[in-house]
């Protein structure tokens, strides 16, 4: 990339794509500067300092994070939103590794941080996964919570090479989600009918034929 075409915006997206090549904690100016064919201090005309540059990395990747969440559940509900917004969020871990880290690891410095509301988009588009289960207020910030500590660890663990188990990964991704998609219906059955043993929280459920299929955006 020529010098003369250097911003803070090209900057970081080169950081962060540089980040998911060498990971994030191998991140340095030096070799950022390397990578774009200038002089290391050519870079502190667009950042400040590396940690400038890693919190719009944070930034980039929150926004990049919540926009494939939402796109994924675009017109979809209940079980079918969940399953491709948690198959989103899986996809950007492993394809981009280095700047989620850098995301998962920033906080904000001023109440004016451009980090605050790019991590609001992501709330915005976790609460859009989770509206057709119709759950009770008090609820949804627990569930956001277990939801993104599951995939989180989930995808983490996978990008580590933590599964070595003979058992196909994709299938336990599906199990899991499934499982995740029955309690979540039957919070949501507890909450309208209450306990109430002639309610449908006491009823054997329909079979879901999704339990015996690959995962898959639906």
């Amino acid at each position: 990339m020529p010098r003369s075409r250097l911003t803070p915006a090209s900057v970081t997206e080169a950081g962060a794509a540089l980040a998911d090549e060498i990971g994030f904690d191998h991140l340095s100016m030096g070799l950022l500067a390397e990578r774009l064919s200038v002089k290391t201090p050519s870079l502190y005309k667009h950042v400040t300092s590396q940690a400038d540059l890693a919190h719009r990395i944070a930034v980039l990747a929150m926004t990049e994070v919540a926009d494939a969440i939402r796109d994924a559940i675009q017109g979809r509900a209940g079980s079918d939103a969940l399953a491709a917004g948690a198959q989103a969020m899986r996809t950007y871990v492993r394809e981009h590794p280095g700047r989620y880290a850098a995301g998962n690891a920033a906080r904000p410095t001023a109440p004016d941080d451009p980090l605050i509301p790019a991590v609001e988009r992501v709330l915005a588009s976790w609460a859009a996964m989770l509206r057709g289960y119709e759950l009770d207020s008090s609820q949804e910030i627990h569930v956001m919570r277990m939801l993104r500590s599951v995939l989180h660890g989930f995808a983490t663990l996978e990008m580590a090479g933590g599964f070595q188990i003979d058992t196909d990964v994709d299938d336990s991704f599906t199990w899991i989600i499934d499982f995740i998609d029955h309690g979540l219906q039957a919070s949501t059955a507890t909450h309208r009918y209450g306990n109430d043993s002639d309610s449908p929280r006491w009823k054997t459920p329909p079979r879901d034929t999704r339990l015996s299929t690959p995962f898959s955006p639906r």
